[in-house]
Protein backbone atom coordinates (compact mmCIF):
# COMPACT_ATOMS: atom_id res chain seq x y z
CA UNK A 1 0.00 0.00 0.00
CA UNK A 2 1.37 3.43 -0.97
CA UNK A 3 2.18 5.96 1.75
CA UNK A 4 2.04 9.74 1.64
CA UNK A 5 3.16 12.71 3.78
CA UNK A 6 0.90 15.78 3.91
CA UNK A 7 3.02 17.93 6.23
CA UNK A 8 6.61 18.82 5.26
CA UNK A 9 8.91 21.86 5.27
CA UNK A 10 11.70 23.16 3.05
CA UNK A 11 14.31 25.92 3.12
CA UNK A 12 11.54 28.32 2.08
CA UNK A 13 10.68 28.41 5.80
CA UNK A 14 12.59 26.44 8.44
CA UNK A 15 13.54 23.15 6.78
CA UNK A 16 17.05 22.21 5.63
CA UNK A 17 16.25 20.66 2.22
CA UNK A 18 15.44 22.85 -0.75
CA UNK A 19 12.02 22.25 -2.31
CA UNK A 20 13.69 20.25 -5.09
CA UNK A 21 15.73 18.17 -2.65
CA UNK A 22 12.62 17.55 -0.55
CA UNK A 23 10.65 16.12 -3.49
CA UNK A 24 13.58 13.97 -4.59
CA UNK A 25 14.09 12.69 -1.03
CA UNK A 26 10.39 11.85 -0.71
CA UNK A 27 10.53 9.82 -3.92
CA UNK A 28 13.64 7.99 -2.72
CA UNK A 29 11.69 7.00 0.41
CA UNK A 30 8.92 5.46 -1.65
CA UNK A 31 6.22 8.09 -1.03
CA UNK A 32 3.56 8.49 -3.70
CA UNK A 33 2.55 12.03 -2.67
CA UNK A 34 3.69 14.83 -0.38
CA UNK A 35 2.40 18.28 0.52
CA UNK A 36 4.85 21.15 0.93
CA UNK A 37 3.45 23.15 3.85
CA UNK A 38 6.02 25.81 4.73
CA UNK A 39 5.24 28.24 7.55
CA UNK A 40 3.34 31.35 6.39
CA UNK A 41 4.79 31.22 2.86
CA UNK A 42 4.24 29.59 -0.52
CA UNK A 43 7.67 30.65 -1.79
CA UNK A 44 8.88 27.07 -2.35
CA UNK A 45 5.78 25.65 -3.99
CA UNK A 46 6.58 26.37 -7.66
CA UNK A 47 10.05 24.89 -7.36
CA UNK A 48 8.65 21.78 -5.67
CA UNK A 49 5.98 21.37 -8.35
CA UNK A 50 8.60 21.71 -11.07
CA UNK A 51 10.71 19.02 -9.39
CA UNK A 52 7.70 16.66 -9.17
CA UNK A 53 6.86 17.29 -12.85
CA UNK A 54 10.45 16.55 -13.85
CA UNK A 55 10.46 13.28 -11.91
CA UNK A 56 7.18 12.21 -13.50
CA UNK A 57 8.59 12.97 -16.96
CA UNK A 58 11.32 10.50 -16.07
CA UNK A 59 8.74 7.87 -15.16
CA UNK A 60 9.14 8.43 -11.40
CA UNK A 61 5.60 8.94 -10.12
CA UNK A 62 5.17 11.33 -7.19
CA UNK A 63 2.42 13.91 -6.57
CA UNK A 64 3.18 17.32 -5.11
CA UNK A 65 0.31 19.01 -3.27
CA UNK A 66 0.83 22.76 -2.88
CA UNK A 67 0.24 23.84 0.70
CA UNK A 68 0.99 26.17 3.57
CA UNK A 69 0.96 26.12 7.37
CA UNK A 70 -0.51 29.18 9.09
CA UNK A 71 0.36 29.99 12.69
CA UNK A 72 -2.43 31.15 14.98
CA UNK A 73 -3.22 31.57 18.66
CA UNK A 74 -6.14 30.48 20.82
CA UNK A 75 -6.41 31.09 24.58
CA UNK A 76 -2.65 31.25 24.95
CA UNK A 77 -2.03 28.10 22.89
CA UNK A 78 -0.20 27.91 19.57
CA UNK A 79 -2.48 26.40 16.92
CA UNK A 80 -1.40 25.57 13.37
CA UNK A 81 -3.70 25.21 10.38
CA UNK A 82 -2.40 23.49 7.24
CA UNK A 83 -3.86 24.50 3.90
CA UNK A 84 -3.76 21.88 1.12
CA UNK A 85 -4.25 22.52 -2.63
CA UNK A 86 -3.25 26.17 -2.25
CA UNK A 87 -2.82 28.31 -5.35
CA UNK A 88 0.59 29.93 -4.68
CA UNK A 89 -0.37 32.87 -6.91
CA UNK A 90 -3.70 33.60 -5.23
CA UNK A 91 -3.80 37.38 -4.78
CA UNK A 92 -5.90 37.28 -1.61
CA UNK A 93 -3.52 34.84 0.08
CA UNK A 94 -0.44 36.79 -0.97
CA UNK A 95 -1.90 40.03 0.38
CA UNK A 96 -2.53 38.31 3.71
CA UNK A 97 1.01 36.92 3.81
CA UNK A 98 2.38 40.35 2.90
CA UNK A 99 0.50 41.77 5.90
CA UNK A 100 2.03 39.10 8.16
CA UNK A 101 5.53 39.99 6.93
CA UNK A 102 4.89 43.74 7.21
CA UNK A 103 3.55 43.44 10.76
CA UNK A 104 6.45 41.21 11.80
CA UNK A 105 8.94 43.74 10.38
CA UNK A 106 7.30 46.60 12.28
CA UNK A 107 7.49 44.66 15.54
CA UNK A 108 11.10 43.73 14.88
CA UNK A 109 11.95 47.38 14.28
CA UNK A 110 10.21 48.28 17.55
CA UNK A 111 12.27 45.65 19.39
CA UNK A 112 15.43 47.22 17.91
CA UNK A 113 14.35 50.61 19.23
CA UNK A 114 13.75 49.19 22.71
CA UNK A 115 17.16 47.49 22.79
CA UNK A 116 18.82 50.69 21.62
CA UNK A 117 17.00 52.69 24.31
CA UNK A 118 18.43 50.27 26.90
CA UNK A 119 21.99 51.06 25.78
CA UNK A 120 22.32 48.12 23.38
CA UNK A 121 22.16 49.70 19.92
CA UNK A 122 21.18 47.23 17.19
CA UNK A 123 19.36 47.79 13.92
CA UNK A 124 17.00 45.78 11.78
CA UNK A 125 19.55 46.01 8.96
CA UNK A 126 22.21 44.43 11.21
CA UNK A 127 19.91 41.51 11.96
CA UNK A 128 19.19 40.95 8.28
CA UNK A 129 22.90 41.09 7.45
CA UNK A 130 23.70 38.63 10.25
CA UNK A 131 20.96 36.05 9.63
CA UNK A 132 20.06 36.53 5.98
CA UNK A 133 17.26 38.32 4.10
CA UNK A 134 14.85 35.35 4.20
CA UNK A 135 15.21 34.37 7.86
CA UNK A 136 12.03 34.60 9.96
CA UNK A 137 13.47 36.69 12.79
CA UNK A 138 12.62 35.63 16.34
CA UNK A 139 13.75 36.77 19.77
CA UNK A 140 16.41 34.05 19.62
CA UNK A 141 18.06 35.89 16.73
CA UNK A 142 18.10 39.10 18.78
CA UNK A 143 19.61 37.24 21.72
CA UNK A 144 22.40 35.82 19.56
CA UNK A 145 23.23 39.28 18.18
CA UNK A 146 23.24 40.79 21.68
CA UNK A 147 25.73 38.09 22.73
CA UNK A 148 27.90 38.64 19.64
CA UNK A 149 28.02 42.41 20.29
CA UNK A 150 29.00 41.86 23.91
CA UNK A 151 25.88 43.37 25.50
CA UNK A 152 25.13 40.13 27.35
CA UNK A 153 27.15 37.00 28.06
CA UNK A 154 24.60 34.39 27.01
CA UNK A 155 21.30 33.86 25.23
CA UNK A 156 19.80 32.96 28.60
CA UNK A 157 20.89 36.29 30.07
CA UNK A 158 19.41 38.13 27.08
CA UNK A 159 16.01 36.53 27.72
CA UNK A 160 16.19 36.79 31.53
CA UNK A 161 17.05 40.50 31.51
CA UNK A 162 15.62 41.93 28.29
CA UNK A 163 13.76 39.71 25.82
CA UNK A 164 11.63 37.37 27.93
CA UNK A 165 7.89 37.86 28.35
CA UNK A 166 7.24 41.07 30.26
CA UNK A 167 10.91 42.15 30.20
CA UNK A 168 11.95 45.69 29.13
CA UNK A 169 12.54 44.83 25.46
CA UNK A 170 9.67 42.39 25.03
CA UNK A 171 7.26 43.23 22.21
CA UNK A 172 4.05 41.17 22.45
CA UNK A 173 2.65 39.64 19.29
CA UNK A 174 -0.99 38.72 18.93
CA UNK A 175 -1.60 36.00 16.37
CA UNK A 176 -4.63 35.49 14.17
CA UNK A 177 -7.13 33.02 15.58
CA UNK A 178 -7.33 29.54 14.05
CA UNK A 179 -10.85 30.37 12.85
CA UNK A 180 -9.39 33.26 10.86
CA UNK A 181 -6.67 30.96 9.49
CA UNK A 182 -9.37 28.55 8.30
CA UNK A 183 -11.22 31.42 6.65
CA UNK A 184 -8.08 32.63 4.83
CA UNK A 185 -7.43 29.15 3.45
CA UNK A 186 -11.06 28.69 2.39
CA UNK A 187 -11.17 32.18 0.84
CA UNK A 188 -8.21 31.34 -1.41
CA UNK A 189 -9.66 27.99 -2.50
CA UNK A 190 -7.67 25.68 -0.22
CA UNK A 191 -8.58 22.75 2.04
CA UNK A 192 -7.96 23.61 5.74
CA UNK A 193 -6.63 20.93 8.11
CA UNK A 194 -6.14 21.20 11.90
CA UNK A 195 -2.42 20.38 12.22
CA UNK A 196 -1.06 18.21 15.07
CA UNK A 197 -3.90 19.05 17.51
CA UNK A 198 -2.34 16.92 20.26
CA UNK A 199 0.64 19.31 20.36
CA UNK A 200 -1.66 22.19 21.34
CA UNK A 201 -1.48 20.90 24.92
CA UNK A 202 -5.20 21.39 25.56
CA UNK A 203 -7.54 19.33 27.69
CA UNK A 204 -9.80 16.96 25.74
CA UNK A 205 -12.79 19.17 26.48
CA UNK A 206 -11.13 22.35 25.25
CA UNK A 207 -9.71 20.59 22.20
CA UNK A 208 -13.17 19.31 21.31
CA UNK A 209 -14.65 22.78 21.78
CA UNK A 210 -12.03 24.33 19.48
CA UNK A 211 -12.50 21.61 16.85
CA UNK A 212 -16.23 22.34 16.82
CA UNK A 213 -15.58 26.06 16.31
CA UNK A 214 -13.13 25.32 13.51
CA UNK A 215 -15.63 23.02 11.80
CA UNK A 216 -18.21 25.80 12.01
CA UNK A 217 -15.67 28.17 10.41
CA UNK A 218 -15.10 25.78 7.49
CA UNK A 219 -12.45 23.25 8.62
CA UNK A 220 -12.15 20.28 6.28
CA UNK A 221 -9.75 17.86 7.96
CA UNK A 222 -7.65 17.03 11.02
CA UNK A 223 -4.24 15.40 11.41
CA UNK A 224 -5.03 12.04 12.96
CA UNK A 225 -1.59 10.69 12.01
CA UNK A 226 1.51 12.66 12.96
CA UNK A 227 5.22 12.14 13.30
CA UNK A 228 5.25 11.92 17.11
CA UNK A 229 1.75 10.58 17.92
CA UNK A 230 1.16 7.54 20.08
CA UNK A 231 -1.50 4.95 19.25
CA UNK A 232 -3.68 6.56 21.93
CA UNK A 233 -3.26 10.00 20.33
CA UNK A 234 -4.39 8.62 16.99
CA UNK A 235 -7.51 7.06 18.51
CA UNK A 236 -8.47 10.33 20.22
CA UNK A 237 -8.12 12.40 17.05
CA UNK A 238 -9.95 9.85 14.90
CA UNK A 239 -12.83 10.08 17.38
CA UNK A 240 -12.87 13.89 16.97
CA UNK A 241 -12.86 13.47 13.19
CA UNK A 242 -15.84 11.13 13.40
CA UNK A 243 -17.78 13.50 15.66
CA UNK A 244 -17.29 16.54 13.42
CA UNK A 245 -17.22 14.74 10.05
CA UNK A 246 -13.65 15.74 9.21
CA UNK A 247 -11.29 14.12 6.74
CA UNK A 248 -8.35 12.25 8.26
CA UNK A 249 -4.97 13.69 7.30
CA UNK A 250 -1.44 13.02 8.41
CA UNK A 251 2.20 13.91 8.03
CA UNK A 252 5.62 13.81 9.60
CA UNK A 253 6.22 17.58 9.99
CA UNK A 254 9.59 16.89 8.38
CA UNK A 255 12.18 19.69 8.76
CA UNK A 256 15.37 17.88 7.73
CA UNK A 257 18.32 18.36 10.06
CA UNK A 258 16.43 20.96 12.10
CA UNK A 259 14.44 17.99 13.46
CA UNK A 260 16.82 15.09 12.81
CA UNK A 261 14.72 12.58 14.77
CA UNK A 262 11.79 13.08 12.35
CA UNK A 263 12.06 11.39 8.95
CA UNK A 264 9.82 12.07 5.98
CA UNK A 265 6.89 9.67 5.81
CA UNK A 266 8.06 7.88 8.96
CA UNK A 267 8.08 10.46 11.75
CA UNK A 268 9.91 8.90 14.69
CA UNK A 269 9.55 5.47 13.09
CA UNK A 270 5.97 4.23 13.39
CA UNK A 271 4.15 6.74 11.18
CA UNK A 272 2.28 5.45 8.13
CA UNK A 273 -0.17 7.67 6.24
CA UNK A 274 -2.15 5.67 3.70
CA UNK A 275 -2.62 7.07 0.20
CA UNK A 276 -6.30 6.16 0.58
CA UNK A 277 -6.69 9.18 2.88
CA UNK A 278 -5.78 11.48 0.00
CA UNK A 279 -8.66 10.12 -2.09
CA UNK A 280 -11.14 11.09 0.65
CA UNK A 281 -9.53 14.52 1.06
CA UNK A 282 -9.76 15.16 -2.68
CA UNK A 283 -13.42 14.14 -2.73
CA UNK A 284 -14.21 16.52 0.14
CA UNK A 285 -12.06 19.23 -1.41
CA UNK A 286 -14.00 19.08 -4.68
CA UNK A 287 -17.22 19.52 -2.71
CA UNK A 288 -15.75 22.54 -0.88
CA UNK A 289 -14.87 24.08 -4.24
CA UNK A 290 -18.47 23.74 -5.38
CA UNK A 291 -19.64 25.29 -2.09
CA UNK A 292 -17.12 28.14 -2.07
CA UNK A 293 -19.51 30.60 -3.74
CA UNK A 294 -21.77 30.26 -0.69
CA UNK A 295 -18.91 30.19 1.85
CA UNK A 296 -19.51 32.98 4.32
CA UNK A 297 -18.60 33.80 7.92
CA UNK A 298 -20.70 36.59 9.47
CA UNK A 299 -18.55 39.24 11.12
CA UNK A 300 -18.95 42.15 13.50
CA UNK A 301 -16.61 45.12 13.41
CA UNK A 302 -15.94 46.82 16.74
CA UNK A 303 -14.29 50.09 15.76
CA UNK A 304 -12.99 52.95 17.85
CA UNK A 305 -13.95 56.39 16.55
CA UNK A 306 -11.30 59.06 17.15
CA UNK A 307 -7.97 58.17 15.56
CA UNK A 308 -9.42 55.03 13.95
CA UNK A 309 -12.63 55.31 11.95
CA UNK A 310 -12.69 59.13 11.98
CA UNK A 311 -10.05 61.32 10.38
CA UNK A 312 -8.52 64.39 12.05
CA UNK A 313 -11.58 66.42 11.03
CA UNK A 314 -13.89 63.90 12.79
CA UNK A 315 -15.30 62.73 9.48
CA UNK A 316 -14.92 59.87 7.00
CA UNK A 317 -14.20 59.86 3.28
CA UNK A 318 -16.51 58.65 0.53
CA UNK A 319 -14.21 55.63 0.13
CA UNK A 320 -14.51 54.66 3.80
CA UNK A 321 -18.30 55.05 3.70
CA UNK A 322 -18.45 52.88 0.57
CA UNK A 323 -16.41 50.13 2.31
CA UNK A 324 -18.70 50.26 5.36
CA UNK A 325 -21.71 50.03 3.04
CA UNK A 326 -20.17 46.96 1.39
CA UNK A 327 -19.50 45.53 4.85
CA UNK A 328 -23.12 45.64 6.03
CA UNK A 329 -24.31 44.74 2.53
CA UNK A 330 -22.43 41.44 2.93
CA UNK A 331 -24.49 40.73 6.05
CA UNK A 332 -21.90 41.87 8.59
CA UNK A 333 -22.42 44.17 11.61
CA UNK A 334 -20.75 47.34 12.90
CA UNK A 335 -20.38 48.43 16.53
CA UNK A 336 -19.13 52.00 16.96
CA UNK A 337 -17.20 51.61 20.20
CA UNK A 338 -15.92 54.72 21.98
CA UNK A 339 -15.05 56.28 25.28
CA UNK A 340 -17.53 59.05 24.34
CA UNK A 341 -21.02 59.05 25.82
CA UNK A 342 -23.62 57.19 23.78
CA UNK A 343 -25.33 60.43 22.72
CA UNK A 344 -22.06 61.62 21.16
CA UNK A 345 -21.52 58.24 19.46
CA UNK A 346 -25.02 58.56 17.97
CA UNK A 347 -24.17 62.07 16.77
CA UNK A 348 -21.22 60.56 14.87
CA UNK A 349 -23.43 57.73 13.58
CA UNK A 350 -25.80 60.26 12.02
CA UNK A 351 -23.10 62.70 10.87
CA UNK A 352 -21.13 60.14 8.84
CA UNK A 353 -24.29 58.67 7.29
CA UNK A 354 -24.43 55.28 9.01
CA UNK A 355 -28.07 55.97 9.91
CA UNK A 356 -28.73 55.01 6.28
CA UNK A 357 -27.40 51.50 6.94
CA UNK A 358 -28.65 48.52 8.95
CA UNK A 359 -26.87 46.30 11.48
CA UNK A 360 -25.30 49.16 13.48
CA UNK A 361 -24.74 49.40 17.24
CA UNK A 362 -23.46 52.34 19.27
CA UNK A 363 -21.28 51.54 22.28
CA UNK A 364 -20.35 54.38 24.61
CA UNK A 365 -18.49 54.94 27.86
CA UNK A 366 -15.81 52.31 26.96
CA UNK A 367 -18.41 49.55 26.82
CA UNK A 368 -20.64 50.84 29.61
CA UNK A 369 -23.72 51.27 27.40
CA UNK A 370 -24.76 49.42 24.23
CA UNK A 371 -27.44 50.95 22.02
CA UNK A 372 -29.16 49.10 19.15
CA UNK A 373 -29.48 51.75 16.45
CA UNK A 374 -32.02 49.76 14.43
CA UNK A 375 -34.28 49.04 17.41
CA UNK A 376 -33.68 52.51 18.87
CA UNK A 377 -33.06 51.34 22.43
CA UNK A 378 -30.37 50.58 25.00
CA UNK A 379 -29.74 46.84 25.30
CA UNK A 380 -27.04 46.93 28.01
CA UNK A 381 -25.81 49.33 30.68
CA UNK A 382 -23.20 49.14 33.49
CA UNK A 383 -22.59 51.97 35.98
CA UNK A 384 -20.28 53.22 38.71
CA UNK A 385 -21.48 53.52 42.31
CA UNK A 386 -22.29 57.17 43.12
CA UNK A 387 -20.30 56.92 46.37
CA UNK A 388 -17.26 55.86 44.35
CA UNK A 389 -17.73 58.88 42.08
CA UNK A 390 -17.77 61.16 45.14
CA UNK A 391 -14.53 59.61 46.42
CA UNK A 392 -12.79 59.94 43.05
CA UNK A 393 -14.04 63.51 42.67
CA UNK A 394 -12.54 64.37 46.08
CA UNK A 395 -9.22 62.78 45.09
CA UNK A 396 -9.22 64.72 41.83
CA UNK A 397 -9.82 68.01 43.65
CA UNK A 398 -6.88 67.32 46.00
CA UNK A 399 -4.61 66.66 43.00
CA UNK A 400 -5.88 69.66 41.04
CA UNK A 401 -7.32 67.45 38.32
CA UNK A 402 -10.49 68.27 36.38
CA UNK A 403 -13.12 65.51 36.52
CA UNK A 404 -16.45 65.31 34.71
CA UNK A 405 -19.18 62.69 34.61
CA UNK A 406 -22.39 61.93 32.70
CA UNK A 407 -26.12 61.61 33.17
CA UNK A 408 -28.49 59.99 30.67
CA UNK A 409 -28.48 63.02 28.32
CA UNK A 410 -25.77 65.37 29.59
CA UNK A 411 -22.14 65.89 30.47
CA UNK A 412 -21.85 67.08 34.10
CA UNK A 413 -18.94 69.47 34.65
CA UNK A 414 -17.93 71.24 37.90
CA UNK A 415 -17.89 74.55 36.04
CA UNK A 416 -16.72 76.45 32.95
CA UNK A 417 -12.97 75.93 32.36
CA UNK A 418 -10.32 75.19 29.73
CA UNK A 419 -10.83 71.45 30.04
CA UNK A 420 -14.54 71.40 29.22
CA UNK A 421 -13.98 73.95 26.44
CA UNK A 422 -11.31 71.67 24.94
CA UNK A 423 -13.55 68.60 25.25
CA UNK A 424 -16.52 70.41 23.68
CA UNK A 425 -14.59 71.20 20.50
CA UNK A 426 -15.81 67.92 18.99
CA UNK A 427 -18.43 66.64 21.46
CA UNK A 428 -21.95 68.01 21.01
CA UNK A 429 -23.59 66.54 24.12
CA UNK A 430 -25.17 69.32 26.27
CA UNK A 431 -23.36 70.29 29.49
CA UNK A 432 -24.80 70.77 32.98
CA UNK A 433 -22.59 72.74 35.37
CA UNK A 434 -22.65 71.62 39.00
CA UNK A 435 -19.92 72.14 41.60
CA UNK A 436 -20.92 68.76 42.99
CA UNK A 437 -20.92 66.60 39.84
CA UNK A 438 -22.89 63.87 41.61
CA UNK A 439 -25.80 66.16 42.55
CA UNK A 440 -27.67 65.94 39.20
CA UNK A 441 -27.32 62.14 39.04
CA UNK A 442 -30.40 59.97 39.56
CA UNK A 443 -28.34 56.80 39.11
CA UNK A 444 -24.67 55.90 38.92
CA UNK A 445 -22.89 57.07 35.73
CA UNK A 446 -21.30 54.73 33.20
CA UNK A 447 -18.00 56.59 33.56
CA UNK A 448 -16.10 59.68 34.66
CA UNK A 449 -13.41 61.44 32.65
CA UNK A 450 -10.34 63.18 34.05
CA UNK A 451 -8.73 65.76 31.77
CA UNK A 452 -5.25 67.32 32.12
CA UNK A 453 -4.03 69.44 29.23
CA UNK A 454 -0.57 70.44 30.46
CA UNK A 455 1.06 67.89 32.76
CA UNK A 456 0.93 64.16 32.00
CA UNK A 457 2.86 63.28 35.16
CA UNK A 458 0.25 65.08 37.25
CA UNK A 459 -2.64 63.02 35.91
CA UNK A 460 -0.59 59.83 36.16
CA UNK A 461 0.08 60.61 39.82
CA UNK A 462 -3.65 61.08 40.34
CA UNK A 463 -4.30 57.70 38.77
CA UNK A 464 -1.58 56.03 40.86
CA UNK A 465 -2.94 57.56 44.07
CA UNK A 466 -6.18 55.61 43.51
CA UNK A 467 -4.63 52.22 42.73
CA UNK A 468 -5.55 50.56 46.02
CA UNK A 469 -9.03 52.10 46.15
CA UNK A 470 -9.74 51.04 42.57
CA UNK A 471 -8.70 47.44 43.26
CA UNK A 472 -11.04 47.25 46.24
CA UNK A 473 -13.95 48.87 44.40
CA UNK A 474 -13.59 47.23 40.96
CA UNK A 475 -12.74 50.43 39.07
CA UNK A 476 -10.47 50.81 36.03
CA UNK A 477 -8.54 53.90 34.92
CA UNK A 478 -6.92 53.95 31.47
CA UNK A 479 -5.91 56.62 28.96
CA UNK A 480 -7.94 57.12 25.78
CA UNK A 481 -5.68 59.94 24.55
CA UNK A 482 -2.73 62.01 25.70
CA UNK A 483 -5.05 64.19 27.83
CA UNK A 484 -7.98 61.94 28.78
CA UNK A 485 -8.05 59.43 31.65
CA UNK A 486 -11.15 57.21 31.54
CA UNK A 487 -12.73 55.99 34.81
CA UNK A 488 -15.26 53.15 34.60
CA UNK A 489 -16.29 49.84 36.22
CA UNK A 490 -13.71 47.10 35.72
CA UNK A 491 -16.42 44.79 34.45
CA UNK A 492 -17.12 47.28 31.65
CA UNK A 493 -14.39 48.05 29.10
CA UNK A 494 -14.44 47.68 25.36
CA UNK A 495 -13.37 44.05 25.59
CA UNK A 496 -16.31 43.29 27.86
CA UNK A 497 -18.67 44.93 25.36
CA UNK A 498 -17.47 42.44 22.74
CA UNK A 499 -18.54 39.53 24.94
CA UNK A 500 -21.86 41.14 25.90
CA UNK A 501 -22.96 42.18 22.41
CA UNK A 502 -21.93 38.90 20.75
CA UNK A 503 -23.94 37.01 23.38
CA UNK A 504 -26.96 39.29 22.90
CA UNK A 505 -26.86 38.85 19.13
CA UNK A 506 -26.64 35.04 19.33
CA UNK A 507 -25.28 34.76 15.78
CA UNK A 508 -23.69 31.36 15.24
CA UNK A 509 -20.03 31.43 14.23
CA UNK A 510 -19.76 35.23 14.44
CA UNK A 511 -16.20 36.41 13.76
CA UNK A 512 -15.02 39.48 15.67
CA UNK A 513 -12.98 42.19 13.95
CA UNK A 514 -11.73 45.06 16.13
CA UNK A 515 -9.84 48.25 15.31
CA UNK A 516 -8.23 50.88 17.54
CA UNK A 517 -5.31 53.16 18.22
CA UNK A 518 -5.14 53.83 21.99
CA UNK A 519 -4.74 52.08 25.35
CA UNK A 520 -8.49 51.83 26.00
CA UNK A 521 -8.86 49.82 22.76
CA UNK A 522 -6.53 47.00 23.83
CA UNK A 523 -9.11 44.89 25.68
CA UNK A 524 -11.25 45.00 22.54
CA UNK A 525 -8.36 43.95 20.29
CA UNK A 526 -7.54 41.07 22.63
CA UNK A 527 -11.04 39.65 22.10
CA UNK A 528 -10.88 39.81 18.32
CA UNK A 529 -10.25 37.18 15.67
CA UNK A 530 -8.84 40.01 13.53
CA UNK A 531 -7.25 42.81 15.60
CA UNK A 532 -6.40 45.91 13.57
CA UNK A 533 -4.01 48.48 15.01
CA UNK A 534 -3.92 51.79 13.21
CA UNK A 535 -0.61 52.92 11.75
CA UNK A 536 -1.03 56.08 13.85
CA UNK A 537 -1.67 53.99 16.98
CA UNK A 538 0.61 53.52 19.97
CA UNK A 539 3.33 50.87 20.00
CA UNK A 540 1.49 49.07 22.80
CA UNK A 541 -1.67 48.82 20.70
CA UNK A 542 0.34 47.48 17.76
CA UNK A 543 1.71 44.77 20.05
CA UNK A 544 -1.86 43.52 20.56
CA UNK A 545 -2.77 43.44 16.87
CA UNK A 546 -2.85 40.79 14.16
CA UNK A 547 -2.80 43.48 11.47
CA UNK A 548 -1.36 47.00 11.37
CA UNK A 549 -3.05 49.27 8.83
CA UNK A 550 -0.83 50.33 5.95
CA UNK A 551 -1.94 53.97 6.31
CA UNK A 552 -3.25 56.21 9.09
CA UNK A 553 -6.76 57.42 9.94
CA UNK A 554 -6.38 60.42 7.62
CA UNK A 555 -5.76 58.14 4.63
CA UNK A 556 -8.52 55.51 4.95
CA UNK A 557 -6.28 53.15 6.91
CA UNK A 558 -9.14 51.18 8.45
CA UNK A 559 -11.21 50.91 5.28
CA UNK A 560 -8.23 49.76 3.21
CA UNK A 561 -7.67 46.97 5.73
CA UNK A 562 -11.36 46.00 5.94
CA UNK A 563 -11.79 45.65 2.19
CA UNK A 564 -9.87 42.35 2.23
CA UNK A 565 -11.86 40.99 5.17
CA UNK A 566 -15.40 41.54 3.86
Amino acid sequence: MNSIDLHTHSTASDGTLTPTELVEYAYSKGLSAIALTDHDTTAGVKEAMAAANRLRSEGKEIELIPGIELSSGYHGKEIHIVGLFIDPDNEYLQRRLKHFISNRKKRNEQLCRLCTAKGMPISYEELRAEFGPKAVLTRAHYAKLLVKKGYVTSVKEAFDRFLGDGKPCYVPRKKITPMRAVEIIRRCGGFPVFAHPVLAGMSKGHLEELTGKLKEAGLGGIEAYYGTYTASDERDIRALADKYDLALSGGSDFHGQNKPHIDIGKGTGRLFVSADLLDDIKSRYNKLLSDNNSYHIPKILFTDLDGTLLDSHKDISEYTFDVLKQWVGAGHYIALCSGRDVNSVLDVYRHIGLDKLDNIFAIGYNGGQIYDCTAGRTVYKNVLNIEDVRYIRSAAEKCGIYLQTYSEKNIISPGPCREIDYYKRVIGTPVIYSEDITAPLSEGPCKCLAIELDDREKIESFRDSLNEYNKEHNITMIFSSEYYLEVFPSDSGKGRSVDVLCKLMDVSGLMVVAAGDEENDISMLDKADVAIAMENGTDEVKGHSTTISESDNDHDGLARTLIDII
